[in-house]
């Protein structure tokens, strides 16, 4: 994707990136430090975490890693006042951390089931309540305070084997529009971005065959998404005036049929 965004519209931001050690957080992640937010990145792999935050370090950005599991409530707190202790109050949550494991109904794959209700509803709710108060210090404080939460466009489409996976991603959907309610008259802005397909790792963990058929043909076939397209939206996303929000972004590859 070309750059947007110049300069340093984010300078004085402080940053939390769930599942930044790879793909969309990790490219989100280096993208916000660019424009001069300070970045805390959170995920389980420590050792992706370590090298992503010195790379952001090295070129001049600031960037720490904060091993964490999101499904870990109590976890999730202590990172958040880690950050706080650290970095300062966080003003941008980038909610991203996610998994995708897609099956027929029929097979019971109920471990599967639970791993993304684990970490796609719970882990996303465990950062908004850790992460809620900085947003709402921030904004009473006349900041911008910005909630992304990384959806998909399994939220509204209708895709066979895909059940549990799109109804977590629906969750995510609706809550944003519900947290709108209550939040935005906070000036805290609450938004989800829903790609379509990108060219991350997330279609490795897909073990059916015909969805792990699908993933690899769009791949190969279109011009699919880059984590790089979703990073720099995003970025724009949080670089708008307060009083903006863009609430709900779909991202499609333009010649993405389904």
């Amino acid at each position: 994707m070309s750059v947007l965004l110049n300069g340093t519209p984010l300078a004085g931001r402080v940053a939390v990136v769930s599942g930044a050690s790879s793909g969309i957080g990790a490219a989100t992640a280096t993208r916000l430090a660019g424009l001069g937010a300070k970045v805390a990145v959170l995920a389980r792999r420590k050792d992706n975490l370590d090298a992503l935050a010195e790379s952001i370090n090295r070129d001049g950005g600031t960037a720490i890693a904060v091993p964490v599991d999101v499904t870990d409530r109590d976890a999730v707190q202590a990172a958040a006042r880690q950050v706080a202790d650290r970095l300062g109050t966080a003003d941008l949550v980038f909610n991203n951390a996610g998994v995708q494991l897609i099956s027929p109904i029929a097979d019971l794959r109920q471990d599967d089931w639970q791993r993304q209700i684990d970490l796609n509803v719970t882990g996303v709710m465990n950062v908004i309540g850790a992460f809620l108060p900085h947003l709402t210090a921030a904004a009473e404080a006349g900041r911008p305070a910005d909630l992304i939460t990384t959806s998909s466009i399994a939220a509204t489409r209708i895709l066979e084997k895909f059940s549990v996976y799109s109804g977590t991603k629906a969750y995510i959907s609706h809550l944003t529009r519900l947290l709108r309610v209550e939040l935005g008259r906070k000036n805290i802005r609450v938004a989800t971005v829903e790609p379509g397909m990108v060219d991350t790792e997330l279609p490795d963990h897909v073990t059916d065959p015909d969805a792990s058929k699908l993933m690899a043909d769009l791949i190969d076939q279109i011009d699919v998404l880059q984590s790089a397209d979703i990073a720099e939206t995003v970025a724009f996303m949080a670089s708008v005036p307060r009083h903006v929000n863009l609430t709900e972004i779909t991202i499609l590859p333009t010649a993405q049929a389904i």
